[in-house]
């Protein structure tokens, strides 16, 4: 009788760990080990990789399953269970925290970067540099042609171009910089980062819309590949402004200082209700390490200062 009652509680003791096993932050996860999937919003594909495999490659026994998506797509995998890790350029809504909860889950978020969204222009196009009132009546459709810009040198009309409708661009946009938030007519979906680019690369009215992480790592062999082929447009929050000195590209120290205006903020959404390797990750993001790595890569990391050299003749 013994024998059998022992037989029956290891096998239900079996159960309970292969039940448990199948979650993603699972009984043998630790903040280091195990194995764990996230969501990511693919306009920060570049510097996410980057940092799983520096994580994976300093704890051997971790394995973090990265999909890079739109964001709207990442938010629905987080608010249906099926990933406890989600990095992406807003906040929880009231409505999306709620759903959560109903899962008896509780969401964390740690905001780990401040980015921005660039513009981008084909080479032959002479209008690089745009007021910030002008950019706001291109996404509001009240300026279609090039011509129509005050310091134009050029014509055509202008065609934006975004990597995907249900992006984080997109809906920064939208949320923004438009007053109904609707696009114009003259807006399409490019699908990818690297169709974006080479759309925009192509076509000498395009105006393209692209996470600045794609372009911002002088280290990194894509985005100096993207940087030969586009231009990055300066812009300017003085409605008139009288020298070149008031535009600002999106680099790490206009950032920093908050002269660029396109500005967002990265964060990682957790809603591990342990402290399992996604927790662990997430540290690591917001640790020394992490924000060394997010330093490099041209983004403003949250608790790390960035040092602005001027330089004198």
């Amino acid at each position: 009788m013994k024998i059998k009652a022992h037989s029956i509680v290891l096998a239900a003791s079996m159960l309970v760990l292969y039940a448990c096993g199948n979650e993603s932050d699972t009984p043998l996860s630790t903040p280091t080990s195990g194995n764990t999937n996230i969501s990511v919003d693919e306009s920060y594909q570049p510097i996410i990789e980057s940092q799983v495999n520096t994580f994976e490659g300093i704890y051997e026994r971790a394995d973090i399953d990265a999909s890079y998506k739109p964001e709207g797509e990442v938010i629905k995998d987080l608010l249906n269970d099926s990933t406890r890790i989600a990095i992406i350029s807003r906040e929880l809504t009231a409505d999306e925290v709620a759903i959560i909860k109903q899962n008896q889950r509780i969401p964390r978020s740690t905001k780990i970067a401040i980015d921005a969204i660039a513009l981008i222009t084909n080479p032959n196009n002479p209008d690089s540099l745009l007021t910030l009132d002008e950019v706001k009546n291109i996404f509001n459709g009240r300026v279609k042609d090039w011509s129509e810009l005050e310091r134009s040198t050029g014509s055509g009309e202008i065609t934006i171009v975004f990597d995907n409708n249900n992006s984080s661009t997109a809906r920064y946009v939208r949320d923004s910089l438009t007053t109904d938030q609707k696009l114009p007519q003259n807006t399409f979906a490019a699908k990818s980062h690297q169709a974006l680019i080479d759309y925009v690369a192509e076509n000498e009215n395009a105006l393209g819309v692209i996470g600045v992480n794609w372009i911002s790592d002088l280290d990194d062999t894509t985005a100096m590949s993207f940087l030969n082929r586009i231009k990055v447009v300066g812009i300017s929050e003085d409605p008139a402004p009288l020298t070149t000195g008031s535009f600002y590209q999106p680099y790490q120290a206009y950032i920093a200082q908050q002269v660029y205006p396109l500005r967002r903020n990265l964060y990682v959404i957790s809603t591990e209700g342990r402290t399992g390797l996604g927790t662990g990750f997430a540290s690591f993001l917001g640790g020394d390490q992490g924000q060394r790595m997010i330093l490099k890569s041209g983004l403003v990391p949250a608790t790390m200062p960035v040092r602005v050299i001027g330089l004198r003749n």
